[in-house]
């Protein structure tokens, strides 16, 4: 007797390179063909790929894409029932779709019915809601469609079981966050508890702009317990087996955990946001110090030696272990390597500034000066070879401002630019026991932007760990100032923390755009005005 079986295919895939990911999803199909497959799951939108954001206000793009998918059709196996995502326009309005294909044409369409509007995300702005369900006979299994905001919720699912949906497939476009792959299980838990259907669940994997997605796509069976996974971060395709409409379980290695996640996150971010927009390679100033430490061996992972170079930068006020630290860094990871100090270049910048500075006391303009000095000659060597730099910010610098306006803010991408400091600690320990790439006193030492003798960021800031915590409550928890204070966090700190975070909004939207990690990241799920009078 012929089971249904079906093949997951997490598929890496290019914003509006829609002959590319059709080329992708044809190579998926011949290879679920040639294991006899029934069934191939695409992502959510897999045609264009997720987000193409107001590419779908344009009538060209909406049609290229149907065109697409209907050539696409005519090249299946004619036996397959591809699921393709698409937008799609009808006489009713555009909507987030999913496509049957099965011998030669489009046999099916399902319309996304809840959409989702917060955080990241912005389906309103461009789609209207489905309310139909679709379900489609594969392989004598009834397969009920869903699209991934519809497995958080009832109705869909209910509405493809009242269809006669034996199993749901949901193809999706989940970014990562550090919650997020909790959050799926659960509610496709939640679902399978109402119905008692199993789940196919095919995500996105790949980097795109400030999001990461992490695929960890999954098979549940009816109880809701998962029976098979793909791995994170990478892209995969599995086959899933059937006995009737029950996936028959597999092994499958389970997620590494929180920082191995975070890392490989970071790593897919920098390898797609170079490798989609085609730089030759990444520029970063290595200044000795634990962020951009944990940025060059990042870099490094996710590009290979020969496409990294870091510039030591030194002035006087650098000491000897950062640079000694630098080029041990450099040497062990095998990559280009420059100092060029900065003094003779400062000097000149003191000359010709003496007489505007005259009359005012030494202070941060001093500081800021070597900072913008370094982000010029970084963004020179950019500007000559091709190569993006890589900022080093990371997310409680960005929180209260801790970083130089055409600086240390220079550059294409920011890499931690959501992750905390006491994140960027255990990224360096965890990467650290697959080889040690970044010396113990890098990570052990106080933290200083070795702007001015004897400095430390603890001069400026509370301590990271407590920063870290107010800024997590505050920012990611939206927590108020008091309730924080009532939790026991230094009621000082906690003002200065919150009053940083207010005045340097200005700061963050000139940020460069940086990989989300946490559940909430300053850029697409931050959107707080400069000018305002508000105050808590």
């Amino acid at each position: 007797m012929h089971c249904m079986k079906a093949v997951i295919a997490q598929l890496n895939l290019l914003v509006g390179d829609l002959k590319g990911n059709a080329a992708k999803i044809l190579d998926a199909a011949k290879s679920a063909a040639a294991v006899n497959a029934d069934l191939l799951l695409t992502p959510e939108l897999s045609i264009c790929s997720y987000q193409p954001e107001d590419l779908l206000l344009r009538p060209s793009f909406i049609s290229a894409c149907k065109t697409e998918v209907e050539a696409l059709a005519t090249q299946l196996p004619p036996t397959l029932a591809a699921i393709v995502g698409l937008p799609w326009r009808d006489e009713t309005g555009l909507y987030n779709a999913a496509a049957v294909l099965r011998g030669g044409r489009i046999e099916a369409i399902y319309r996304k019915m809840d959409l989702p509007n917060y955080s990241v995300f912005d389906d309103k702005r461009y789609f209207e809601h489905g309310n139909a369900a679709t379900v489609v006979d594969v392989g004598g299994v009834r397969v009920g469609l869903l699209i991934c905001e519809d497995i958080w919720f009832p109705r869909a699912a209910a509405l493809a079981r009242e269809a006669g949906a034996q199993v749901l497939a949901v193809i999706n476009g989940s970014p990562y966050d550090t919650e997020h792959l909790d959050g799926r299980e659960a509610a496709c838990r939640e679902r399978c508890g109402e119905q008692g259907l199993p789940i196919l669940f095919c995500n996105l994997v790949g980097g795109q702009d400030e999001i990461v997605y992490d695929g960890q796509s999954f098979v549940m069976d009816g109880k809701g317990e998962v029976v098979q996974r793909l791995p994170g971060f990478v892209e995969a395709t599995a086959v899933v087996e059937f006995e009737g409409a029950t996936p028959i379980p597999v092994r499958y290695n389970r997620p590494q955990g929180r920082v191995a996640d975070v890392y490989a996150a970071l790593v897919l971010a920098v390898k797609d946001y170079i490798n989609k927009n085609r730089f030759p390679g990444i520029v970063l100033g290595l200044s000795g110090g634990i962020d951009s430490a944990v940025v060059l061996a990042i870099a490094v992972d996710a590009l290979g030696r020969d496409r990294v170079r870091c510039v030591m930068l030194p002035s006087k006020f650098n000491a000897s272990i950062s640079l000694d630290d630098a080029r041990w860094m450099a040497g062990v990871q095998s990559v280009r390597y420059d100092e060029i100090p900065i003094e003779p270049v400062y000097e000149a910048f003191e000359a010709a500034l003496a007489d505007q500075f005259k009359g005012y006391p030494v202070d941060a303009s001093e500081e800021n000066l070597q900072s913008r000095i370094r982000g010029t000659i970084l963004m020179g060597i950019s500007n000559k070879t091709g190569f993006l730099v890589l900022t080093t910010g990371n997310k409680s610098e960005m929180t209260t401002g801790y970083a130089t306006l055409y600086g240390d803010m220079a550059g294409g991408f920011g890499v931690l630019k959501d992750c905390d400091k006491e994140l960027v600690y255990d990224l360096a320990n965890w990467r650290n026991t697959l080889g040690r790439v970044i010396p113990e006193r890098v990570i052990t030492r106080a933290p200083s932007a070795e702007l001015r003798n004897d400095q430390t960021d603890q001069d400026s800031l509370p301590e990271y760990p407590i920063l870290d915590e107010i800024m997590a409550l505050y920012m990611e928890q939206n927590l108020s100032a008091a309730e924080i204070k009532a939790k026991g966090l230094p009621p000082a700190d906690v003002d200065k923390v919150v009053r940083l975070l207010r005045i340097n909004e200005y700061k963050r939207r000139q940020a460069p755009v940086g990989p989300r990690v946490t559940p909430r990241g300053y850029g697409r799920d931050w959107r707080y005005p400069i000018t305002s009078g508000w105050r808590e």
